[in-house]
C-alpha cells in the first residue's frame, strides 16, 4: 500500500473513532497535533511519515481514558499499520513514540530517544498551552467530574505515576501539576519558541481566574 493511502486510511480510521470524544482529546486535537508536528518536522529535519502517522494515533486509547493501559494505545496502533502491510520497523518506531509520549506526572521522565518522537511530543503538548489548551483543560475537568477550583485542594507535584493515576483535585490545580510545567519540558528549538507564546497565554488566564475568584477584578485600581 502506497504512503499516501496508508496515511487516508489511517485518518479515517483515527477520525470515526475519536470524533464524538468529550474530554478534549478528540479527532480535532489529533488534527491540530498532526499539522503543527508536521510543521516543526519540516524545521527540525524529521521524518514527516513516521512524524504524520505518530501524530494520528497518538491518542488512539489514550491511558488516561482507557482505565490506566499503557500498552493499549501502543499496541492497537502497531497492529494497525501492520494491517495496512506497514514494515515492522515503521510500525514499531511508530508505537514506541506512543508509549512515551504522555505525561506521567511532574517526577516522572518521558524522554523521547528520536527526532520524530520529540517532535510529536513538543505538538501534543503545545495542544495544551495556549487559549486551546486552557478550553481543553476544564472540558477534560468536566468530563472527569472535577470541580474546576477549591481554594483548601493544594497541587501536588506528582512522583510516581500510580499517584498521578489516582489524583484527586481541581482543574486549576491540574495547571499547576502539569500544564505550566509544559514550556521547560520542551524537545525542539521550534517547539521552545511556540510554548513561549502559549504558556504566556495559559498563565495570564490563570492569574485573571483566580483574580476574579478572590473578588480583586473589583478593587479600585483594577
Amino acid at each position: 500500500m502506497r504512503r499516501e493511502e496508508v496515511i487516508e486510511r489511517t485518518v479515517h480510521y483515527v477520525r470515526n473513532e475519536l470524533y464524538a470524544e468529550s474530554s478534549g482529546h478528540d479527532w480535532w486535537h489529533v488534527d491540530r497535533v498532526r499539522r503543527l508536528a508536521m510543521t516543526i518536522a519540516e524545521r527540525e529535519a524529521a521524518d514527516a511519515y513516521v512524524t504524520e502517522l505518530a501524530a494520528l494515533l497518538h491518542d488512539i486509547s489514550d491511558y488516561k481514558l482507557n482505565g490506566g493501559d499503557l500498552e493499549r494505545g501502543p499496541q492497537i496502533a502497531f497492529d494497525w499499520l501492520r494491517q495496512l502491510g506497514e514494515t515492522k520497523e515503521c510500525a514499531t518506531a511508530v508505537s514506541d513514540i506512543i508509549a512515551n509520549i504522555s505525561f506521567k506526572g511532574a517526577g516522572v521522565a518521558c524522554s523521547m530517544s528520536t527526532i520524530e518522537g520529540m517532535v510529536v511530543q513538543d505538538a501534543d503538548r503545545l495542544d495544551a498551552l495556549g487559549a486551546i489548551g486552557v478550553a481543553r483543560a476544564f472540558a477534560y475537568g468536566g468530563f472527569a467530574g472535577q470541580p474546576m477550583h477549591d481554594p483548601a485542594l493544594r497541587p501536588r507535584l506528582h512522583e510516581t505515576l500510580e499517584d498521578y493515576l489516582n489524583r484527586k483535585g481541581t482543574t486549576v490545580n491540574h495547571f499547576y501539576e502539569k500544564l505550566l510545567l509544559l514550556k521547560d519540558r520542551m524537545n525542539t528549538e521550534t517547539g521552545r519558541r511556540i510554548a513561549e507564546r502559549r504558556h504566556a497565554v495559559l498563565a495570564g488566564f490563570l492569574q485573571e481566574f483566580l483574580d476574579e475568584w478572590d473578588g480583586k477584578d473589583a478593587e479600585p485600581d483594577r
